[in-house]
């Protein structure tokens, strides 16, 4: 069991530089990484400031040369979205430029405001992600390979940019019975996104990934999952309740674009309440959002039921401030890490071994 830095590099006030959210998201994971995370994350999204990180291999690539011990992953590269042969191409080079430090997490996407805009359709994404995941275990599991596909066909090539160690650690995110049949079979990590979704709805996810580990004779015992939180250690009651609101700004903005329903003033998603969408009360039952104490208190019993393999943590959201993220970062490591040990032991002995 391990914790991560997440990266989804939006922005909430108009005309905010692109390059001042991604020298935030460095100083983040170099924080990240002074502090001891096992991972530092970054999405991948297109066409509005619900995130202006377009290629996580990118931010990776830049990364490798910041830091020294701390992975690398992407939350997700979105396959669909890509030419296969040279994302595979990509993913080699990023993998040696780390010194073997990627973690490849995947997904099929669920935007339509993004596939439309790159002339594909989230019809095909599942089938083109199977196809994409085949192609890249034979590019680096054979000097040379060919490919026939449904969607991609390629003549015999070789792949010239190399991972370190073969094929590169690899995750997935995806509520699809495909992807999660996948992720069994292959015995990847499942990202699990819902910022603020309760314990029980985790239970419900694990349960569901337990029965296609069942159905296809494998011990549901080493289902791995990773859950995505919002995190903000503060004894501040104001600063506490402003990044609330800025964690549910991008929650509405996520799924307006999920569900097709989305709105733009210009340049801006307009934000808005979503079909469910719980009262603010509700919500904040649900998030890591307060002091280290309640904090510590939550986690300790997220993890002790739902027994995640990771979390990822997001310590800025919205418009709340660097500061803030780096601040919480520091009191996540040095307070509320203790506090869970203590009560839970060593996290890196709470292995997925833990739901047997």
């Amino acid at each position: 069991m391990h914790f991560g830095q997440f990266n989804l590099m939006g922005y909430r006030t108009p005309g905010t530089k692109a390059h001042e959210i991604y020298d935030n998201a460095v100083a983040q994971v170099k924080a990240a990484e002074a502090n001891g995370f096992e991972t530092a994350w970054f999405a991948e999204h297109h066409f509005s400031n619900y995130c202006v990180c377009p290629s996580p291999l990118m931010m990776l690539a830049r990364l490798a040369g910041e830091t020294r011990r701390i992975k690398l992953g992407s939350a997700v590269v979105v396959t669909p979205l890509y030419q296969p042969v040279r994302l595979i191409s990509e993913i080699g080079m990023v993998d040696a430029l780390t010194h073997g430090r990627l973690v490849l997490g995947v997904g099929s996407g669920y935007q339509p405001y993004e596939f439309e805009r790159f002339g594909e359709t989230l019809a095909d994404a599942v089938p083109k992600l199977v196809e994409f995941m085949e192609m890249l275990e034979l590019a680096f599991t054979r000097d040379t390979f060919s490919y026939e596909g449904t969607h991609y066909r390629l003549p015999e090539t070789h792949i010239a940019p190399r991972p370190v160690r073969g094929l590169p650690e690899i995750w997935v995110a995806g509520d699809n019975p495909v992807l999660h049949e996948l992720a069994a079979r292959k015995g990847w990590t499942v990202m699990l996104t819902p910022r603020h979704a309760s314990v029980p709805q985790l239970l419900e996810a694990r349960s569901r990934l337990a029965g296609v580990h069942g159905a296809l004779g494998l011990d549901a015992a080493r289902v791995a999952i990773a859950p995505l939180r919002h995190v903000c250690i503060t004894d501040d009651k104001a600063e506490a309740a402003s990044f609330m609101e800025n964690a549910r700004h991008q929650i509405r903005l996520s799924q307006s674009l999920r569900f097709r329903e989305e709105l733009m003033d210009g340049t801006m998603l307009v934000e808005k309440p979503y079909k469910g969408e719980p009262p603010m009360e509700e919500f904040v039952r649900h998030v890591l959002v307060g002091d280290a104490g309640m904090v510590a208190e939550r986690l300790t019993a997220l993890i002790d039921a739902a027994r995640p393999r990771h979390m990822l943590l997001h310590f800025q959201a919205g418009a709340s401030s660097l500061r803030t993220a780096l601040n919480s970062i520091e009191r996540f490591a040095t307070t509320v890490n203790p506090m869970i040990e203590q009560a839970l032991g060593p996290l890196d002995k709470l292995g997925i071994e833990r739901a047997a």
